[in-house]
């Protein structure tokens, strides 16, 4: 390849017009090849507590989203989205790793709660390998805005996973005093330091869209990856006053408008940039809607049940894939993909080599995002905790253990599994098992072969519980 200092020096000795125009070639071809060599920016958005029917794009009447609708327009829809848990701790876990909450220590156990809290001691360990951490070998800078809850105490921090820059919140925007015992008031850190306790939550938000634009802009000319995980709508809901009784769905609808307008901003900034074409932009939730909270809460639409259950509307997310040249526009694809695709996927994307020494739970989305292959995965295991609670392999679902979310019900061990066709029934209302023993028996033996692979580490979410 020419390199520019070469280019330059020929500059220096040229003084023909033939030799000129030759130089103009030469730079032609330089831009080509950098243009070809370029790798991709990344932006991922994960919201927190969104449900299935959330955005106007996935059915809501009345919450209007243009923003994120356009970005499907412009990308793809992804109607069978599955993250790694259903809920926040584990959930974030399996995204970043690109690993089962299970295998990493991440997924708590019964002698925890669900997710990392002020008092707990855990957090991701270090022998895991986070996005963050296998692209920057690839030169690209990492940035976090948002939410983190992957640890509170220092060495679990973003900054020592691979991030360069951390603004956001360590854990959920509820965990407060009193109702949390030992929790201070709820931090907001600017890399490694507190800039403010007790943030005023209306604005946070905006303050996360500043954030993110300014990012990218001292970006533009590097790559770069981009986490946003916005800490809404998680409850309590704040909305700055721009937004509020603006949507007829009331405060839910409106937090849920502002973050579309937040996305809004996001993308408009990148076509701004010129960098719109070369940025690989995904947006989705960490779970589904937090039922328990009502009209404060989303909803998972014609999915059954939300967060923390292992039916359909605990785990299965809105999800939309944009990337301008790249992925054919205004494509829905309903084939099975889950948030630990997005590991393998983004490495392959950068050149980054695949961790060899751990066990990865995603394949790479691009042989189906670009319409190359009609699906690139068709199993899907739900965890609570520690527990697998249920399998899906293709159109089928096997529930070995159920239990509502938030329930003081004990969970119920099903010897024979109840079975549903997820692609006929979304809503698991009606069990067909006796019909289909056989599928049964092939599911059981998924779980079997599956359980081999899972070997025992400490649980994070258990220290100091």
């Amino acid at each position: 390849m020419v390199k520019i200092g070469q280019i330059i020096k020929i500059i220096n000795r040229t003084v023909t017009s033939k030799k000129i125009l030759f130089l103009f070639f030469l730079v032609g071809i330089q831009g080509l090849l950098l243009g070809q060599e370029k790798p991709p920016n990344v932006i991922v958005i994960f919201v927190d507590d969104l449900g299935y029917g959330d955005l106007s794009s996935f059915g809501h009447p009345t919450i209007r989203t243009p923003h994120i609708d356009q970005m499907a327009q412009e990308g793809v829809k992804l109607t069978q989205f599955y993250v790694g848990a259903s809920i926040c701790t584990p959930s974030r876990a399996a995204l970043l790793t690109g690993r089962l909450p299970i295998r990493s220590g991440m997924a708590g156990s019964k002698n925890s709660g669900n997710v990392l809290y002020p008092r707990s001691t855990g957090g991701l360990p270090q022998s895991e390998k986070t996005i963050a951490e296998a692209v920057k070998e690839k030169n690209y800078t990492t940035g976090i805005i948002g939410k983190w809850h992957l640890g509170h105490l220092p060495e679990y921090l973003p900054l020592n996973h691979g991030f360069d820059y951390y603004f956001g919140i360590p854990y959920s925007n509820d965990m407060l005093p009193p109702r949390y015992k030992k929790a201070p008031k709820l931090p907001l850190y600017e890399n490694e330091e507190i800039i403010e306790h007790d943030p005023n939550q209306k604005l946070l938000t905006k303050r996360y869209t500043e954030k993110a634009i300014d990012f990218i802009e001292a970006n533009r000319d590097n790559p770069f990856f981009l986490y946003y995980p916005n800490n809404f709508p998680h409850t309590p809901l704040h909305v700055s006053d721009d937004f509020e009784n603006r949507s007829k769905r009331g405060l839910y609808g409106d937090v849920v408008e502002e973050i579309d307008w937040s996305v809004g901003e996001i993308l408009k900034t990148l076509k701004d940039l010129n960098i719109d074409e070369n940025t690989f932009v995904v947006f989705t939730s960490d779970n589904g809607p937090w039922l328990k909270r009502g009209k404060k809460g989303g909803s998972a639409g014609l999915l059954y049940e939300g967060k923390a259950s292992t039916y359909e509307g605990g785990f299965r997310v809105p999800a939309v894939v944009r990337w301008p040249g790249k992925i054919p526009a205004n494509q829905t694809f309903d084939a099975i993909t889950t948030a630990m695709d997005l590991y393998p996927t983004i490495l392959n994307l950068m050149g980054s080599p695949l961790p060899d020494d751990l066990t990865l739970d995603g394949v790479d989305l691009m042989p189906l995002l670009s319409g190359e292959k009609k699906k690139v995965n068709d199993v899907v295991y739900y965890y609570l905790r520690d527990e697998l609670y249920a399998i899906r392999k293709g159109s089928w679902k096997a529930h070995f253990i159920t239990k509502p979310s938030y329930s003081k019900e004990k969970p119920k061990i099903h010897k024979t599994p109840k079975l549903f066709n997820i692609d006929v029934d979304p809503s698991e209302k009606y069990e067909i098992g006796e019909h289909h023993p056989e599928i049964i028996e092939e599911i059981k033996d998924i779980y079997k072969e599956h359980q081999k692979t899972i070997k025992p580490v400490k649980s994070q979410l258990d220290l100091g519980y």
